[in-house]
């Protein structure tokens, strides 16, 4: 069966079509992603601004187009945290189905993460540790306690970099002040984490794809010449590594940032506020392991069709 995924994000719509085999494997067809900044001008309002609710319709429409040239099976199309929490979320949904013919469902948090969960299993081979498996998403931020073969407690919390980013708006480079603040917000945000971290102590920290895709690329051309993640699908990190780049993300400017290899133009912002996520959970956690998952929500979401 030929099936065609739709991950609608809040910056990215991301389109994956793959062969399923009767095994539960899958063969990749076509993958491309759009960005939309679903969230751009209205997120910290929770409302789908005018310009990104049209670029959104225009990127599904697109997407439709070449669904419909791959002699598609079936379509899976599901959205996440900014057209969840819109309050126009709906009517974007509606308008999808008008123009496209195309059926979204709007995920809860939990049911994202449950299928991070999945995605970042098919991918990475942790052991019999207990991974803290985390996604920085635009609009919100998932949190997974889990072996290889249970999830000990999930939630997702309304921390994403590009509602961070709306929210606090800060100086360019960001100031120690406002620093503070940010992590200040992230540790009282995250009390619930911290709580359920007790109970179940994680040794390694595992990042799926977006801005953890994005660290290995800057410190894969920093330290080895080529992206870490390069013919892979997972990477261990050395944390004095991220660390060092974590300090000069703080330090730069937007334009710096510009200039930095494997940095894309879109995550140009983005990426200070993630790192600065990414850096106070592993503070909270005390993991002595960070590692990179290239499988997420659409792998995840491919996992259990092939389970059913």
């Amino acid at each position: 069966m030929r099936v065609a995924v739709l991950d609608l994000g809040t910056n990215t719509f991301h389109l994956l079509v793959v062969d399923l085999q009767p095994d539960g494997s899958w063969s990749r067809i076509f993958k491309t992603r759009r960005v939309v900044r679903l969230g751009e001008g209205a997120i910290h309002r929770n409302e789908i601004a005018p310009q990104p609710f049209a670029r959104g319709l225009k990127t599904l429409q697109d997407f439709r187009k070449r669904i419909d040239t791959l002699a598609v099976d079936k379509v899976i199309a599901f959205a996440t945290s900014a057209i969840r929490s819109a309050g126009n979320g709906k009517d974007f949904v509606q308008a999808a189905w008008k123009h496209t013919r195309i059926r979204i469902r709007i995920i809860s948090g939990e049911e994202e993460a449950d299928y991070i969960a999945q995605g970042v299993r098919a991918c990475v081979d942790w052991g019999d540790r207990v991974a803290l498996i985390m996604d920085i998403g635009g609009g919100s931020t998932e949190f997974i306690l889990a072996d290889q073969r249970r999830v000990f407690w999930k939630s997702s919390f309304n921390i994403g970099a590009a509602r961070m980013l709306a929210h606090f708006n800060p100086s360019d480079p960001i100031r120690r002040s406002e620093l503070a603040a940010l992590k200040s917000y992230f540790r009282e945000s995250l009390d619930p984490l911290a709580a359920a971290m007790k109970k179940h102590p994680p040794e390694v920290l595992i990042g799926s794809s977006g801005s953890f895709d994005t660290y290995a690329a800057m410190l894969g051309l920093r330290h080895r010449g080529s992206d870490y993640l390069k013919g892979r699908k997972s990477h261990t990190f050395r944390l004095d590594e991220y660390r060092s780049l974590h300090r000069d993300l703080l330090k730069s400017s937007a334009r710096e940032r510009e200039q930095m290899p494997g940095l894309i133009r879109m995550r140009r912002d983005l990426i200070v506020m993630a790192s600065i996520c990414t850096a106070s959970v592993l503070e909270l956690s005390g993991v002595g392991s960070m590692m990179v998952s290239r499988y997420a929500l659409k792998e995840g979401m491919l996992a259990s069709l092939v389970r059913k």
